[in-house]
């Protein structure tokens, strides 16, 4: 029954969302045809062609966000899935739907079957998508509070019996308790097996019994739901209790802290039918990775084509001043240790790598990297180009061919990476990038222990806006002569 009515809520909300979006359809054809020709003439004088020749492109918009909303997950419970979370779904929904409804319009000529030789309105396409998601957002934030005030009053709330009694399990009950309005009320705990509850376990939470007594507590009691908190060397044992709550209808989950010490993200994932269960300590997110090599690409090709006056005066001056190859090839360690060439201007003497070794003893950096503030290889444009950080435009073609990213930690050399200890290796798990935390926070001031640490913390907390941060601290950073190495 609770999955039948379940499914009906889903399908009723559902249904709501379309209903939204075709009540932003038309909101969006009576601001543009009716109210912003009144407001604002000068801008828009005219007025839109009759509603009857825009409703065919209704059914359109419905398919395109009613599938998109299928594919969000939002249908599912979320009681625990926090509302920026939930927000930022929607939005990606009418960002895309938007982006689809526009080209099918225009790629297709979907406009000009309708409305002859002249288009659908832009700005109407614009504010069908900006109302879309003002009216589902509404919409999840009034059903999220209303949903909240009832479970805070004692109604649709779900019943949890938690197996084990260990950290772990307490934890998870402490969570519950402090979050109410996820609905959730804890019923007690039971032991794995005869032995007794340990001498730290809090005496306001209620023993029910063992794992063997599982059968008449479900029997007498209400119970929407088994929490398994126990070591994953017992998950064989307790297989025919699984099974036994599953086919009794009772939903069962399993705390997956089999690494108590890991940092990793914890994702279920199916491979052919096979659930896996995976760990990730660096972004997973195949929107916000693909959104950051859109950007890439669309950066690095307009830096590129802009620069390349620059990029020839630099080409010249290298030729004039000191001859030899105007580009420098190197070797370095790239996305999870995959080598690649790393293209910059030549700032050394030709024979630089070769004297390097009679250099070592001078090295200003701790770690495996070699330093050196006033290295004697290299040339008096070198500095100056190293100074404004012109060296590294060239590596714009290796973020053009998606060797590297805007930003991400710098990559090295694979002789550096051989010495790295082992939570050093993580730094290796982003595609490496031409500006950092590290570029941005002292470079050459800070020493090798501190430079992996922020690169571990920018991966740790990457998102694209941290992106967007680090790249509006850098161009300060490189006018004002800050950013040389």
């Amino acid at each position: 029954m609770l999955k039948e009515r379940a499914r009906t809520l889903a399908v009723s909300i559902f249904l709501l969302d379309l209903t939204l979006v075709a009540a932003a359809f038309f909101a969006a054809y009576g601001a543009r045809d009716a109210y912003l020709p009144r407001i604002a003439p000068g801008t828009f004088p005219t007025r839109l062609y009759p509603l009857a020749d825009y409703l065919p492109l209704l059914p359109l918009a419905l398919v395109i966000w009613g599938a998109l909303l299928l594919l969000s997950g939002r249908y599912r419970s979320h009681r625990t899935v926090p509302i920026l979370d939930e927000a930022w779904a929607i939005i990606r929904v009418c960002l895309v739907g938007a982006g689809l409804f526009t080209l099918l319009l225009y790629a297709a000529r979907i406009d000009e079957r309708l409305l002859g030789d002249d288009q659908v309105s832009r700005f109407w396409i614009f504010l069908f998508a900006f109302f879309s998601c003002i009216f589902l957002l509404t919409e999840k934030l009034g059903l999220r509070i209303t949903s909240r005030w009832v479970r805070m009053h004692g109604f649709n709330y779900r019943t949890v019996l938690i197996v084990g009694t260990g950290p772990s399990a307490v934890s998870i009950a402490d969570s519950i308790y402090g979050h109410r309005f996820w609905g959730f009320r804890v019923l007690g705990f039971v032991t794995n097996g005869p032995e007794a509850a340990p001498a730290d376990f809090p005496s306001t939470w209620p023993l029910l019994g063992e794992v063997d007594d599982i059968p008449r507590i479900v029997e007498n009691n209400v119970v929407d739901d088994v929490i398994f908190a126990v070591h994953r060397r017992d998950l064989d044992r307790l297989e025919n209790l699984f099974l036994s709550l599953q086919e009794q209808g009772i939903r069962t989950r399993f705390a997956l802290d089999f690494f108590s010490h890991t940092r990793a993200q914890v994702q279920i994932e199916d491979l052919d039918g096979m659930p896996l269960l995976s760990f990730a300590t660096a972004p997973t997110s195949h929107f916000q990775l693909l959104a950051k090599r859109a950007v890439d690409v669309a950066v690095s090709a307009l830096l590129l084509v802009l620069g390349l006056p620059v990029v020839l005066a630099i080409a010249l001056a290298i030729k004039l001043t000191s001859g030899g190859n105007v580009l420098f090839r190197q070797t370095r360690c790239g996305l999870n240790g995959r080598s690649f060439t790393l293209y910059k201007f030549r700032t050394m003497v030709e024979d630089a790598e070769e004297r390097r070794l009679d250099l070592l003893h001078l090295n200003e950096m701790s770690g495996p990297v070699f330093k050196l503030k006033l290295d004697p290889r290299v040339t008096s444009l070198g500095r100056f180009l190293r100074r404004f950080s012109l060296d590294e435009v060239p590596q714009l073609w290796n973020v053009l061919r998606g060797e590297m990213s805007l930003v991400g930690p710098r990559p090295p050399i694979p002789e550096e990476v051989a010495k790295y200890e082992r939570w050093q290796r993580r730094r290796l798990a982003m595609k490496p990038g031409l500006t950092c935390l590290w570029q941005i926070s002292g470079r050459n001031e800070l020493d090798f222990h501190r430079w992996m640490e922020l690169d571990l913390e920018y991966i740790d907390s990457w998102s694209p806006l941290l992106d967007f941060k680090i790249l509006l601290k850098t161009i300060p950073a490189v006018l004002s002569g800050r950013g040389a190495s």
